[in-house]
């Protein structure tokens, strides 16, 4: 028998890094594009950073793509039900998310942010505030991360940092590519 996913009726999809840095007044989210099915390359220039609601909210999912655009659905209705409050929002969200029968099942992560907030998401429930306000998720995320730690010491130019996690996370992961979408607030 073999360990080929696909040979057990098993779909696997792979990829993804997402980066948010925050640095003064801007916060930069920045994506990979590559989506792969086992070790094939699907597609090369997804884009999955977005706007959402009004513009003032930037989002990034690493996941499943029907589940990140229901996520993305339910946090502009939550936007609008919460004024634009991001916090608000995205705590409601993750109620909903946890809770919710058919939410729970979906599998996905998300950073958002806005002019003061940036925050990860999680099925589970979480809403976390990054450390450092650098967050990452996805195949690639932890290459990301740390790559955005070491340099933000000596670089304070959100996109830069953004920009340079991404090529070395893209240099290891195999599951990421240098097609970027990159979106600041």
């Amino acid at each position: 028998m073999t360990n080929d996913p696909a040979s057990h009726g098993l779909i696997q999809w792979h990829g993804t890094t997402i980066i948010g840095v925050r640095r003064g007044s801007k916060t930069v989210i920045a994506g990979d594009g590559q989506v792969s099915m086992g070790n094939t390359v699907m597609k090369p220039n997804a884009r999955k950073v977005r706007r959402i609601g009004d513009g003032s909210v930037v989002t990034g999912f690493a996941g499943a793509t029907a589940d990140a655009f229901t996520l993305f659905e339910r946090l502009e209705k939550k936007l609008e039900q919460h004024s634009g409050q991001l916090m608000r929002a995205a705590v409601e969200l993750a109620k909903d998310w946890r809770t919710d029968k058919y939410l729970r099942n979906l599998e996905a992560l998300m950073i958002v942010a806005d002019a003061d907030t940036l925050l990860v998401l999680t099925g589970n429930g979480d809403v976390l505030e990054p450390m450092g306000e650098i967050a990452a998720i996805g195949s690639g995320g932890n290459f990301a991360l740390a790559a955005a730690r070491a340099i933000a010491d000596y670089e304070s130019d959100a996109e830069v940092i953004a920009r340079k996690a991404m090529a070395v996370a893209a240099d290891i992961c195999v599951f990421t590519n240098g097609n970027l979408t990159v979106e600041t607030v």
